[in-house]
């Protein structure tokens, strides 16, 4: 048994979800679990929705509809004859969008957000299920809200283990006495309540490696529109290279230190059980692509770098002649919880303690008001975060030269450093 994950790049429109269900044809004889993400970009029209609909800007009505169009257009494509149920199923979908935005106004843009934004997988799966029935792929559509379970941390769902491995136990075994395959969503969860909860951006990574876990899968495999992982993203560094393969100890690090190419709760869960993890290409899927495993070393061994944009690093200090002790680093680690803001470095000091996170609009402006009440409070906003892995001090030289560093971290195989982005 296999677990794949289809990202929202390999379900983009009808020529890539015809491309998924020829790449399921080479795995006739194994039993696939398919997580399946939002098509293309419907996550983040979706996000437009919401936002639309908390600041009550009047075009959310032709937001909505774009989203309806653009997948009806793919069902056209595909050739779903007249009357077929997915169309009964998408309007469906919509219909439960449609009651959201009527009856639950007042709940917050976290509630909000996961109810609406949540339906981008539920759609996509639907598609996706429906066309595989249509070309000779026998398959079972399952809502993954009936198994995997969260508490109420709404867009940052924390994982029920033991309900989630108990219902997916009792359900996929029986779903794989039926059919080769189940589809089913990444991204999304529920709570005890029966609401949506999302695991976080780009999270069906880790739905995927979640069902491994359960299942005790032979592989996991992430389709991507990359060869596989790469030492660095080609947007910021001309030479990457892809990795042939990597150890579960790197996988982790660089995921932790902000590699967008893996979810960064995704390793943790196939370490724990020794299953391997392949991320392999949609688009040239007889290649290898890059294997993650219990392996002594990543090969080939080169410093592999990890470039995250729109960072802001605070200097935070105690407002009297204290210095920042244990109980002031409780108090500030606290205040980012609340916040739910990720570390991506810390450095302390005397008399301050240095932070750097994603420049997120929705959370920072609260964290600052927060810290602010308690503590004197200073920032620098555009800056990139550069994170080497197995590093030599003349790469370190060459990416910060004629650069303004504000900060830098080094230990025996990871160097951090926080430079300022060139701003127009």
């Amino acid at each position: 048994m296999k677990v794949f994950k289809f990202g929202g790049a390999s379900v983009k429109d009808a020529a890539s979800v015809r491309n998924v269900a020829q790449i399921l044809e080479q795995y006739r004889k194994d039993q696939l679990v398919v997580v399946v993400s939002a098509m293309g970009k419907t996550t983040n029209a979706l996000e437009r929705v919401v936002q639309a609909f908390l600041s009550d800007d009047t075009s959310l009505p032709s937001l909505l509809e774009q989203v309806k169009e653009f997948h009806q257009r793919i069902i056209e494509e595909l050739n779903f004859p007249a009357g077929h149920a997915v169309r009964d199923d998408i309007n469906n979908c919509f219909v439960e969008i449609d009651w959201v935005l009527e009856e639950h106004s007042g709940k917050g843009y976290n509630w909000t957000y996961d109810q609406i934004v949540g339906m981008g997988e539920i759609l996509a799966t639907r598609i996706v299920s429906a066309y595989l029935t249509l070309t000779d792929h026998p398959n079972c559509w399952l809502d993954v809200r009936d198994v995997l379970q969260t508490d109420n941390t709404y867009r940052e769902g924390k994982v029920n283990w033991l309900d989630t491995e108990r219902l997916i136990n009792e359900q996929i075994p029986a779903l794989f006495k039926m059919q080769p395959i189940v589809v089913t969503q990444g991204f999304i969860g529920s709570t005890s309540e029966n609401f949506t909860t999302t695991l976080g951006r780009e999270g069906s990574d880790y739905t995927a490696a979640i069902f491994s876990y359960c299942l005790n899968a032979q592989e996991m495999v992430v389709w991507k529109d990359v060869p596989g992982v790469l030492s660095a993203d080609p947007k910021y560094y001309d030479d990457a290279i892809k990795l042939e393969q990597i150890s579960y100890l790197d996988a982790i690090e660089l995921t932790y230190y902000g590699a967008t190419v893996i979810h960064p709760k995704t390793i943790k869960p196939l370490e724990n059980k020794q299953i391997p993890m392949r991320v392999a290409s949609f688009l040239a899927p007889a290649d290898k692509g890059t294997l993650i495993g219990n392996f002594i070393t990543t090969r080939p061994l080169v410093p592999c770098f990890i470039f995250k944009t729109n960072q802001i690093l605070f200097s935070i200090a105690a407002k009297d002649f204290s210095f920042i002790a244990e109980e002031n680093l409780s108090r500030i680690f606290s205040i980012f919880a609340k916040h739910h803001v990720k570390i991506n470095l810390m450095q302390n000091s005397a008399i301050s303690f240095s932070v750097c996170a994603d420049n997120e609009i929705m959370k920072i402006g609260g964290l600052t008001e927060d810290l602010g009440r308690e503590f004197k409070v200073r920032y620098n906003e555009h800056l990139r975060l550069i994170t080497i892995r197995h590093y030599f001090p003349a790469t370190i030289k060459q990416l910060t030269k004629g650069k303004t560093i504000l900060l830098e971290q080094r230990s025996r195989q990871t160097a951090q450093i926080i430079i300022r982005e060139d701003v127009a």
